[in-house]
C-alpha cells in the first residue's frame, strides 16, 4: 500500500455471477499523508518468518503416490446380452438356459488407478524423509519432488500406523536436513510455521500459534497432538510444523473441520513421539514398545478428591492385567502414577508415551499415591504384546425375581471358601456380587455377577457386613469406590453413585 498517496479512490463494487460490476466511483479531496509509526517488533517478527521459511524450504518435499488398478470380483451379476459372445448367442437362438448359465457368473473388473498428494521433509542428508503413514501407506509408487525440482522414486517405505508416522528413502545424497526440536519445550502461544503442499500448491507457508498441547482427537492409537491455528489443508499432511528457532516440533497430520477445509484447528504429531518412532523405523523397520499392562484414566475433580491428589496430577490406574509388569510391580487399581523413570505423569497419554519408550527388560522406579500415601515401586518393562486392548466387561446379569438390592443395584454375599471353590475364584477374599439390578448404577458401570469386591471406600472388606458398613459412610454425590477382582483375574475399580 502506498503510504504517501495524494489522492484516494473509493469504489463500491459487487460481483454479479463472474462479472465485476462497478457501482460508483468518487474522488475525494486531497488527503494528508498518514504517518505510520515505527513498528520494530512487527518488523522483527516478519524477518523471523522470512528467515525461517527461507532456511527450511530446501528441506521440504512434495510427495505423490500411485495405487495401480487391481482386479476385483464384481459380484454375482448377470451379463448383458452384448457381453455374451455373438457365436454363442446365435447358436442358442434365445435359449433361456443361456441366461441361467451366465446370470450367476461373477465378473472381474478393474479398480481405477488412484493418486494422492502430501508433503514431507528431509531428516537425513542421505535421502531419508519423514512424513505421515496415511500419505504413503498402500501406495505402489511413491514419487518425491525436491525443492530444486528433482524427482525420485522411493526405494523404501517404512510405516507405523499406530502413530501415523512413516519414513521414505530415496537414492540421493548431500541433501539439506531439518533439525528436530524438543516439542515438549513448546508452550501454548508460541509462534509456528506450517510448510507443505496444500491442494498441490508446493512450498506454501502459513503462520499461527500453538493453540493447545496433549490433544486426543482419536486419529491414531497414540494421541498426544499439538494443536495449531496455522492453516493446514489437504496436501499439508506430512509437512513440518516449525518453531521460530527453525526446528521441527511436529508433523502436520489432520484438521478438525465442518467444511472439509481449514477451520482454524489443525493437529501435528509432536517430535518427541515422531522422532523416536522414526529412529526405530530407520534402524529396524519396526517399532518396539514397552508395556505395563494397565487401563488408566485422567484425574478429574471428582477422582482427585476421592484419591487425595490434585486435578490433572498423574494417571489413575483403573485396572491391572493379570501377570503383567504392572501386577508384578505391585501396582493396584486406584493407584495414581505420578512419575515413571523420573518423568512427571500428568495424564494417561503421558504415562503411555513414557512407558512405550522405555527399554524392554529394564527396571524403572515408579512413584505413586495409594490411599493418600506416597509409595515407590519398581517396574520391569516388557515388550508390548500384539493385542493389548482390554476386553469389554459384560453387563450385569438379570436378577432373580424378588431379590432385594441396595441403592447401587447390588446384592452381595460373603465369599466363603466353599463359594470361592464353586465360583472358581481360587483364594480370593472379600464379598462376591451375587446379582445386579437391571439399569442400576452397578449395571451401568459394567460390574457382573461373580465379581469380588476386595475394598469399599478404601477399606478392605471380608464380609457382607464390612461392605454394608463401608456403604453407609459413602456420599451419594462423591460415590463409593469399589476395588474389584473379576473371575479372570483382572483387577479394577469403579466409582458407583446412587444418583
Amino acid at each position: 500500500m502506498l503510504t504517501n498517496a495524494r489522492w484516494r479512490q473509493n469504489a463500491m463494487v459487487m460481483f454479479a455471477g463472474s462479472a465485476l460490476v462497478i457501482i460508483a466511483v468518487n474522488w475525494s479531496q486531497k488527503q494528508e499523508a498518514v504517518a505510520i509509526p515505527n513498528l520494530p517488533n512487527a518488523q522483527d517478527l516478519s524477518v523471523a518468518f522470512r528467515s525461517v521459511s527461507a532456511e527450511a524450504m530446501p528441506s521440504i518435499v512434495s510427495i505423490e503416490t500411485t495405487i495401480n488398478p487391481r482386479q476385483v470380483q464384481g459380484g454375482e451379476q448377470p451379463l448383458r446380452e452384448e457381453e455374451i459372445p455373438l457365436p454363442l448367442r446365435l447358436f442358442s437362438q434365445n435359449d433361456p438356459r443361456l441366461e441361467e448359465l451366465f446370470k450367476n457368473r461373477g465378473r472381474q473388473r478393474s479398480s481405477p488407478k488412484q493418486h494422492g498428494k502430501g508433503s514431507g521433509f528431509i531428516i537425513d542428508g542421505n535421502g531419508i524423509i519423514l512424513t505421515n503413514n496415511h500419505v504413503v501407506n498402500g501406495a505402489d509408487e511413491v514419487k518425491v519432488r525436491l525443492y530444486d525440482g528433482r524427482e525420485f522414486i522411493a526405494t523404501e517405505v517404512k510405516t507405523d500406523p499406530r502413530t501415523d508416522v512413516a519414513i521414505v528413502r530415496i537414492e540421493a545424497s548431500g541433501l539439506k536436513a531439518l533439525q528436530l526440536g524438543d516439542s515438549r519445550a513448546t508452550e501454548v502461544g508460541d509462534w509456528v510455521l506450517a510448510i507443505g503442499s496444500p491442494f498441490g500448491l508446493d512450498m506454501t507457508v502459513t503462520a499461527g500459534i500453538i493453540s493447545a498441547k496433549g490433544r486426543n482427537n482419536q486419529i491414531t492409537q497414540r494421541a498426544d497432538f499439538l494443536q495449531t491455528d496455522a492453516a493446514i489443508n489437504p496436501g499439508n499432511s506430512g509437512g513440518p510444523l516449525i518453531s521460530l528457532r527453525g526446528e521441527v516440533i511436529g508433523i502436520n497430520t489432520a484438521i478438525a473441520t465442518e467444511s472439509g477445509g481449514y477451520d482454524g484447528i489443525g493437529f501435528a504429531i509432536p517430535t518427541h513421539i515422531a522422532g523416536w518412532v522414526s529412529q526405530q523405523l530407520i534402524a529396524s523397520g519396526e517399532v518396539k514398545r514397552g508395556y505395563l499392562g494397565t487401563q488408566i484414566q485422567p484425574v478429574d475433580a471428582s477422582i482427585a478428591k476421592q484419591f487425595k491428589v490434585k486435578v490433572r496430577e498423574g494417571a489413575l490406574v483403573r485396572s491391572v492385567m493379570p501377570n503383567s509388569p504392572a501386577e508384578k510391580a505391585g501396582l493396584e487399581p486406584g493407584d495414581v502414577v505420578l512419575k515413571l523413570n523420573g518423568q512427571t505423569i500428568t495424564d494417561p497419554a503421558s504415562l503411555q508415551g513414557v512407558t512405550e519408550q522405555l527399554h524392554v527388560g529394564t527396571s524403572y522406579p515408579m512413584e505413586i499415591v495409594r490411599d493418600g500415601q506416597a509409595l515407590t515401586l519398581t517396574a520391569t518393562i516388557e515388550a508390548m504384546p500384539q493385542a493389548t486392548e482390554l476386553p469389554m466387561r459384560d453387563a450385569g446379569q438379570k436378577s432373580p425375581h424378588g431379590t432385594r438390592f441396595d441403592k447401587l443395584g447390588l446384592e452381595v454375599r460373603t465369599l466363603t471358601k466353599d463359594l470361592a471353590k464353586q465360583l472358581d475364584l481360587g483364594n480370593s477374599t472379600g464379598v462376591v456380587i451375587s446379582a445386579i439390578e437391571d439399569g442400576s448404577p452397578a449395571a451401568v458401570s459394567g460390574l457382573k455377577s461373580g465379581d469380588v469386591i476386595e475394598k469399599a471406600g478404601g477399606q478392605p472388606v471380608a464380609t457382607a457386613e464390612d461392605y454394608e458398613n463401608a456403604k453407609s459412610r459413602f456420599s451419594s454425590t462423591e460415590g463409593l469406590v469399589l476395588h474389584i477382582r473379576s473371575p479372570n483375574g483382572k483387577r479394577l475399580f469403579v466409582i458407583l453413585k446412587s444418583e
